[in-house]
């Protein structure tokens, strides 16, 4: 990610104690793709399922998604994904969505669209 206000505000909310994870989808063309970037991004477990449904349940889990007070999945390098299967993106999107906003016991999960190039920011740790 270069210096600008997305770098900004990811610095300012690990300084709030929050949790900063990238997505970087650079490369991805299927949901297959995407869901392995996921479980790397993430630190899924084994027994992650794959599938859209497995993605939602575990970006609602207090081990893999919100975290306390917060987590940043910044989503980065999606383009070519979103053109190769616009179907699948809408789907990866409507996901995304649903799983951000407040979680009982203070945790939180916000979801950004890196909107310009696919470096990153550093990761504070998977999962």
């Amino acid at each position: 990610m270069t210096p600008g206000p997305l770098e900004e505000a990811a610095h300012a909310l690990r300084a709030a104690g929050w949790r900063v994870t990238p997505l970087d989808l650079t490369g991805v063309t299927d949901r297959d793709g995407f869901m392995e970037r996921c479980v790397r991004a993430l630190g899924l477990p084994d027994w992650f399922g794959r599938n859209w449904d497995a993605l939602a349940d575990c970006l609602g889990d207090p081990d893999w998604g919100p975290a306390s007070p917060g987590r940043l999945l910044v989503v980065a390098g999606w383009r070519e994904y979103a053109g190769a299967r616009p179907g699948e993106w809408a789907i990866a999107q409507e996901v995304l969505a649903s799983a951000a906003g407040p979680y009982p016991g203070g945790a939180a999960l916000s979801v950004v669209l890196d909107l310009g190039g696919s470096d990153q920011p550093p990761a504070d740790q998977p999962g």
